[in-house]
């Protein structure tokens, strides 16, 4: 199977400007749709990218950007929704999966990648965010037909622009303090260059075909664990206090409602499970490998600034 075109849907958000940024560093043709070109404009000046005005949820639209298209690759996902009902979730993870393999199968496109989550899993998901994930992952594998058709599986995802250590990252500059909600809480982050690789690498491996693909990073660590090191990279003392689980909960309702919905109930209820891959296959990247470049000298670099204008 030779895959030299393709069709991405949610490559201009965090881990799709990579996997975009790969596929042209290789030479294949990228359409990248998008409601809002204007505001990624910066993906053109990649060769072979192409950015396109398109509504990803009109199935019509899709079959007729997929057509002529060797393969597909839906990276669309949210951590939180508008309500609370899980509707949200749904539309992205569920209805879109849907019509996206529907979309694909019409246009006879041979090859599909699904972004799906560890522990997604439609049945017994600890959260709306996990079942919705779980349902959209078994809808591309059961409707596939003669679509080719691999999900990846992530923890959470880390690298420059990332929304974990830099959500962190910049509650510790704002507080002495941080209330930590979920402090045991167990990830294995994966770097998102890994990500993008493994994904780019199973488009022509057959061995890949059907599979679903867990991808986590060398280490395990605790929320707390995590967090002390986003502070000790930044060169910042804090205090950080774990909360017990009925604070957690109580944390979680209350930040529902703060603009931009930093944590929910929803992501309570995702960090009750462990996001800790089963397999002994791993990424390689180290978070001391990568997350250092990214706050470590932006750290370094503002305190210089600081001592400088303080000797004007």
């Amino acid at each position: 199977m030779n895959i030299r075109t393709l069709c991405v849907l949610g490559g201009t958000g965090f881990t799709g400007t990579h996997v975009v940024a790969r596929l042209a560093a290789e030479g294949r043709q990228v359409k990248v749709l998008t409601r809002h070109v204007s505001r990624h404009r910066h993906l053109l000046v990649l060769p072979g990218v192409q950015l396109v005005a398109a509504d990803c949820h009109d199935p019509q639209v899709l079959r007729t950007h997929f057509a002529g298209c060797d393969g597909v690759i839906n990276l669309v996902g949210i951590l939180n929704e508008r309500g609370r009902d899980g509707s949200g979730f749904r539309h992205a993870h569920v209805a879109l999966a849907r019509t996206v393999i529907e979309a694909a199968a019409d246009a006879q496109v041979g090859r599909v990648l699904h972004m799906s989550a560890l522990n997604a899993d439609a049945a017994n998901g600890a959260s709306h965010y996990l079942r919705t994930k779980g349902e959209g992952e078994n809808i591309v594998h059961t409707l596939a037909g003669p679509v080719r058709v691999t999900s990846f599986r992530p923890s959470v995802i880390f690298g420059p622009g990332d929304s974990f250590f830099n959500r962190f990252a910049r509650l510790l500059r704002l507080t002495p303090v941080l209330p930590l909600a979920c402090p045991n809480a167990r990830f294995a982050p994966v770097y998102v260059g890994d990500v993008a690789g493994r994904m780019i690498a199973a488009l022509e491996d057959r061995r890949t075909w059907g599979r679903r693909i867990e991808l986590c990073g060398p280490g395990t660590y605790t929320l707390k664990e995590l967090v002390t090191y986003t502070a000790q990279v930044m060169a910042r003392r804090r205090l950080i206090l774990g909360l017990s689980d009925g604070l957690s909960r109580w944390q979680a309702r209350i930040m529902t409602y703060v603009p931009g919905k930093p944590f929910t109930l929803d992501n309570y209820y995702s960090m009750s499970r462990d996001s800790v891959c089963q397999g002994p296959d791993c990424c390689p990247t180290a978070i001391e490998a990568i997350v250092p470049g990214y706050l470590g000298d932006r750290e370094r670099h503002a305190r210089l600034h600081q001592l400088r204008s303080e000797r004007r």
